[in-house]
Order: C-alpha cells, then sequence, then structure tokens
C-alpha cells in the first residue's frame, strides 16, 4: 500500500506520538495492491525505510531528535474518493482514539467474547473476512495508513460488522497505554515490514523486548500468529519468539498455512515470484 499525503493530518498519526522512551512498531504490504503499507508492513528489499538512521536515535539516545526508533514509515500517497468519504463519515463510529487510559472492551464490543488484535492491517482486506466469518470473536485492528483505515471502515459499514473497531495510532503505545495485560486472545502479524537492511533491523517489531511487550498481554493458552515472506526475517522472528520468555511454538518450526487465513493480493504476487511464505505460530504458556 501506499501512504497518503493527508497523513499528515490523520487523527493521532505515528509521528505525533510524544517523544518518550517508548519503542514504536507497525507496517505492513497493501492487501490490494502491494504497495507500502502505513504500519509494521513489507517495504521490499530495497527500501527499509523512509528516513536516514543519522536522524534518528534509538533507545532515546542523544542524537539528532532524541526521539524512539520507529519501525513504520508513513509516505505520501493517493487517496481514493471511497476512501476519503468512509473515513470522514465513519472514523468517529468506528474508531477508537489513543488516550492514556485502559480500554473496557465489554463496553466497546457489548460483550465478553475473547479479543484478538491485528498489528499493521493494511488495506483491511483480510482482516474484514476474518471478522465476518468469526461473528463470535471481537477484533481490534491498528494501523496508522490513512487509505487503509478508510477502506477498512468502508468495509465494516458493508458487511454490517459489529465486532471490529480501529485505532490509528502507533501499535506499541497503544499496547502500553491502552491494552490490560493478560486481557487479548491472539496477535496476527501479518506481512510485517522486514527491514531488511542490516542498519535498519532495529526497526523490526519480530524482536525483543518488543515481542515480551505481545506476550504480556496474552491470555493463557492465547496465540501470537505471525507471516512474512522475507526468509531471514522469518527465521529471526523465530529465534526471538523462542527466546521470549512465556511463549511457546505450537509447531516444531515453522507453521503449515492455517486455513482461516485469507490469503491476500500481495501474497500471492510473493507466491508468484516464488517467494516462500512462513508462518509462526506461538502460544502463551500457562499460569
Amino acid at each position: 500500500m501506499s501512504d497518503e499525503s493527508d497523513n499528515a493530518s490523520c487523527l493521532d498519526s505515528g509521528d505525533s506520538a510524544s517523544s518518550d522512551d517508548s519503542v514504536p512498531i507497525h507496517r505492513r504490504k497493501d492487501d490490494a495492491t502491494g504497495d507500502s503499507a502505513g504500519q509494521d508492513g513489507d517495504a521490499g528489499p530495497d527500501e527499509g525505510g523512509g528516513q536516514d538512521d543519522a536522524a534518528v536515535t534509538d533507545e532515546g539516545g542523544g542524537g539528532f531528535f532524541n526521539r524512539p526508533v520507529r519501525t513504520y514509515v508513513i509516505r505520501a500517497g493517493r487517496m481514493t474518493e471511497s476512501e476519503r468519504r468512509n473515513y470522514e463519515e465513519l472514523h468517529q463510529v468506528w474508531c477508537i482514539p489513543f488516550e492514556h487510559r485502559t480500554l473496557n472492551f465489554a463496553e466497546i464490543f457489548g460483550n465478553t467474547n475473547p479479543v484478538t488484535i491485528e498489528v499493521g492491517f493494511g488495506m483491511g482486506q483480510a482482516t474484514a473476512q476474518i471478522a465476518a466469518e468469526h461473528p463470535d470473536m471481537n477484533y481490534l485492528g491498528i494501523e496508522v495508513h490513512v487509505p487503509g483505515v478508510g477502506r477498512l471502515l468502508g468495509e465494516i459499514k458493508k458487511r454490517q460488522l459489529k465486532n471490529l473497531f480501529i485505532i490509528e495510532h502507533d501499535a506499541l503505545e497503544i499496547l502500553e497505554a491502552m491494552i490490560p495485560d493478560g486481557s487479548i486472545e491472539a496477535f496476527h502479524i501479518f506481512f510485517p515490514d522486514p527491514w531488511p537492511k542490516k542498519k535498519h533491523h532495529k526497526r523490526r517489531l519480530m524482536q525483543r523486548p518488543r515481542t515480551e511487550l505481545l506476550a504480556s498481554k496474552l491470555i493463557a493458552g492465547g496465540y501470537l500468529y505471525f507471516v512474512t515472506d522475507w526468509e531471514e526475517y522469518a527465521q529471526s522472528a523465530l529465534a526471538e519468539l523462542e527466546a521470549t520468555e512465556g511463549l511457546s511454538n505450537k509447531y516444531a518450526d515453522f507453521a503449515p498455512h492455517q486455513d482461516w487465513r485469507p490469503r491476500t493480493k500481495f501474497e500471492q504476487k510473493g507466491l508468484d515470484a516464488d517467494r516462500e511464505i512462513r508462518e509462526l505460530f506461538f502460544v502463551k504458556d500457562e499460569a
């Protein structure tokens, strides 16, 4: 997916986050077009980010801007008229504003069904389909890519979904400020940005302590489901998840494709280009 020029004015966009010591996260590819998305999405082997690392410091380390390393980049692009209309008309209905307060999922969804969070849903094609096919589950999508938010808002309206809400903000800050520990049934992280250049590896989502934060939010028996078409990132993520306390691999190595996860157009492009899809499925240990 491509990011839009309107991103500069979007509510709670990643670049509007406070400059504390938190380390932000996410991005992925456009389900529909395969262009770069807003959160931790696949940027391709030659992109690796929209800013030079010299201008960004890691762990608040005293460089030019002394701000946390982000794992997404908001790029300029186009927003269709329907995406813009959906965003303007539906944002207040289905988007939860970022705040420093703990969410009450029973109040938000009107029930106590299990909650799944998708980090970086891109254009939301798979997100909407999964939510529609599992009405007894609740879903919270996190994305900073404004056209993707607009597209998914349109899908929520069209499908009349009652079990899917969106937060348009940095995922790590959401997890730290709004999500109670031990409250999430699952995390879906499909095709995050692999940040292939070695100097950008610090931006990757699937590494400690970020995986430890994800694990702390899962209920006992909950799961983290990660998918990528970037071989080296898959191997790195496997090692990081295996080293994350409280998580256990459901399979001996990589997981098989889960039949309930829809294949997107972006994923099909990877398959057509002979890129192998790697999947990881880790479960939170029982207390």
